[in-house]
């Protein structure tokens, strides 16, 4: 993209020309674009382009038809009774497409084995053998069509572990590979700690649902067709709207921890609320099919936990996408600012803003990001850092925190009382 004022060339997603300051976003929609897919708005329900972002702009089609025949395979499993495949396929379905994803547009492409292992592998084993000490002694509410237990009951015990232990718990288990892999220096971007988020969620529901329903393996084929609409419906919710509600949300406290700027931003004040929100997500999500479990059995309890699995996940993929705005927009700029014209390499070192820490371009008189006028003065000051996840207002503003960041007459008045000091 080029400025219309000064005819400078831009990366894609900037919200101002780093060389004269011109607002870009003044009469047109850029700000309320998807940086990776411009005829996306940022508040859309688009799964793909959200935990896909990176290949979503090149080839959306590929990983769209990779979900739909994973579907397609699982529910003709169904209507043949083989519910043992019907159940793997579903687990197995979203971590296989991801993985797959993760290869395919060379992300990590120097250290794939640290991160598959850390992210998903040891997330699936803690995750499986936490899910099998609490399913064994719990009475819970069974929503998968076998039961035969004479009806649900509804316990105190189990709705507390459902809504404290098990989000938590779990919540804690899915930051061990993801803060390990962000703590390294390869790893500290905003975008890398969103995906081992995403990867540890979709790990840690895989063993979930294969513990908790392993019984149906066990029980073997059935009838074709019998129970099928049920059995659908299970499948659609423990295997395609859960990973996604439990991924994207632990995707958000890991973007929290590596942040913004130079390095990570580690175990801060922000990175402890980000926590308790994913936690705050799987409590909704887990209370919530429990309690819908308790009513009656067969289709309908199974049905309103879909609608409310549902519902959560469209929730959490607007609020995650106003992150990944965020998310891309740093990682444009950085890679303008290192291999764009006059870059300064690989191993260069970045410069930032003071207000909002996006990386600045080489001799930027302007931050790109928020419109901050800088100046040598400027940016020796280390100013307050800027909340990463902010409101929804973030969709608009991404660069936008707690704190609005100074306008350019501000700046320029600062520095002038800072000169005379």
């Amino acid at each position: 993209m080029t400025c219309p004022l000064c005819s400078t060339g831009l990366p894609e997603g900037t919200h101002f020309c780093h060389k004269c300051g011109q607002d870009l976003a003044v009469g047109t929609a850029t700000r309320r674009s998807f940086v990776v897919k411009p005829d996306e708005p940022v508040r859309s329900f688009r799964v793909v382009s959200t935990i896909m972002p990176t290949g979503a702009a090149e080839r959306p089609r590929t990983y769209q038809i990779a979900f739909a025949i994973a579907v397609i395979a699982a529910l003709g499993a169904v209507l043949l009774g083989w519910t043992p495949v019907a159940l793997m396929l579903a687990a197995f379905a979203i971590p296989i497409v991801y993985i797959v994803y993760l290869y395919d547009v060379n992300l990590w492409e120097d250290a794939p084995v640290p991160v598959t292992g850390l992210a998903f592998l040891l997330t699936a084993v803690l995750g499986g053998v936490f899910t099998w000490l609490w399913v064994r002694p719990t009475p819970l509410a069974r929503i998968d069509p076998s039961y035969d237990g004479g009806g649900p009951v509804f316990s105190a015990t189990t709705l507390l572990i459902m809504v404290l232990l098990v989000p938590v718990v779990g919540e804690l288990i899915r930051q061990i590979g993801p803060v390990v892999l962000a703590s390294r220096p390869q790893f500290d971007d905003l975008m890398d700690g969103l995906t081992f988020g995403i990867v540890s969620g979709v790990a840690y529901s895989t063993a979930d649902t294969l513990v908790r329903h392993w019984a149906l393996v066990e029980g073997g084929f059935n009838s074709p067709g019998v129970g099928a609409g049920t059995w659908t419906t299970l499948l659609l919710l423990e295997g395609f709207v859960k990973p996604l509600v439990i991924g994207t949300a632990t995707g958000i406290a890991c973007a929290e921890f590596s942040g913004l700027g130079r390095g990570y931003d580690g175990f801060s004040k922000r990175y402890v609320v980000a926590v308790a929100e994913a936690i705050g997500w799987n409590a909704l999500y887990f209370g919530g099919i429990y309690l819908l479990g308790l009513i009656g059995t067969g289709w309908i309890s199974v049905l309103l936990s879909l609608v409310w699995g549902v519902v959560l996940l469209g929730a959490l993929v607007l609020r995650v996408r106003t992150v990944l705005q965020t998310g891309l927009l740093e990682a444009a700029l950085e890679s303008a600012a290192r291999f764009g014209e006059a870059g300064v390499g690989a191993e260069g070192d970045l410069q930032f803003c003071p207000a909002c820490e996006m990386p600045l371009l080489p001799g930027a008189a302007f931050c790109g990001a928020c419109g901050t006028a800088l100046d040598a003065t400027a940016q020796g000051h280390h100013r307050e850092r800027t909340p990463v996840l902010a409101t929804a207002a973030t969709a608009d503003h991404p660069c936008e925190g707690v704190g609005e960041p100074p306008t350019t007459s501000e700046s320029a008045r600062l520095d002038d009382e800072e000169a005379q000091s």
